[in-house]
């Protein structure tokens, strides 16, 4: 069994759109301890087999977990057979990375499945084959990501935040959202290393004041939805109200769990998507 971490964006700065389509993105990384739980058995033959406790993921091809695997065997010349099963907790299409967390929870557990002794960087690289996010969860904790999110630094503090995630119900498009930017979205002044300073030093204060997403403006334009739930949260919270990635899951950190878990119970009035974790 592999752990799955959520994670949340904490900066993500578009520094505008590369040659081959995609976004230059400098942004900062953080898992947290909601997660989906990863089983991987051999089987016969040389399927991949898909099955999740969730009806919104797809089970076949189109699933990451699948997609790495079939990179995993290609990386490491094996042609057995796999069966791969989710315990979904981490909401779907959510701006968390639950899909890419649980593909790189497959590289791992392959990895150890059949002792193939690649190390953290080797399944990183096979994760960038998958999606960007991958490479990142694959080791979790922190990090900065720039490029498309797969050139990583890593970034070691001890500030164990408290996190409250509230899922506002609409189902977000990443590409969509990322073609709606205007150029007033893109900027050339990334926050990324001012907020790592503030991570290390364990200043939440002021890391709270450099959270910054490039992409809310654009995620609320196309989905009101979002903007309403935010407004509705910032009425309840004694914090900030941030979008992690391209929505629409909104989040507020806290230093301590008391006043967390009070907004969260709060939340619970109007909104059954809402997570009480940390910082992994």
């Amino acid at each position: 069994m592999e752990r799955a971490y959520a994670k949340i964006n904490l900066t993500l700065d578009v520094l505008g759109r590369r040659p081959d389509g995609y976004h230059e993105v400098d942004m900062v990384m953080q898992t947290v301890d909601l997660s989906d739980l990863v089983w991987l058995d051999e089987t016969d033959g040389d399927a991949i087999e898909v099955e999740s406790s969730s009806s919104q993921i797809p089970a076949d091809h189109r699933n990451l977990a699948y997609v790495a695997a079939d990179v995993f065997r290609r990386a490491a010349g094996i042609r057995r057979g796999v069966r791969i099963r989710i315990d979904k907790s981490i909401p779907v299409a959510a701006g968390l990375g639950g899909g890419s967390a649980d593909a790189a929870a497959v590289l791992r557990g392959l990895n150890r499945l059949w002792n193939t002794g690649f190390s953290a960087d080797e399944l990183a690289q096979m994760g960038a084959r998958v999606g960007s996010d991958v490479p990142f969860l694959v080791q979790s904790g922190c990090a900065i990501a720039r490029g498309r999110g797969e050139r990583l630094e890593r970034v070691d503090h001890s500030l164990r935040a408290w996190v409250v995630l509230i899922r506002p119900p609409v189902f977000v498009s990443t590409a969509e959202v990322y073609e709606a930017l205007s150029p007033q979205d893109y900027t050339s002044e990334p926050r990324s290393r001012q907020l790592v300073e503030r991570l290390v030093a364990g200043d939440l204060e002021q890391v709270q004041a450099l959270v910054h997403n490039g992409l809310a403006d654009a995620a609320k334009r196309l989905y009101p939805e979002i903007l309403q739930v935010e407004r509705r949260v910032e009425h309840l919270s004694p914090v900030p109200v941030h979008m992690s990635g391209s929505g629409p899951t909104l989040y507020c950190l806290f230093a301590a769990r008391g006043p967390a878990q009070r907004l969260w119970g709060a939340v619970r009035g109007f909104s059954r998507d809402v997570y009480l974790c940390r910082f992994v």
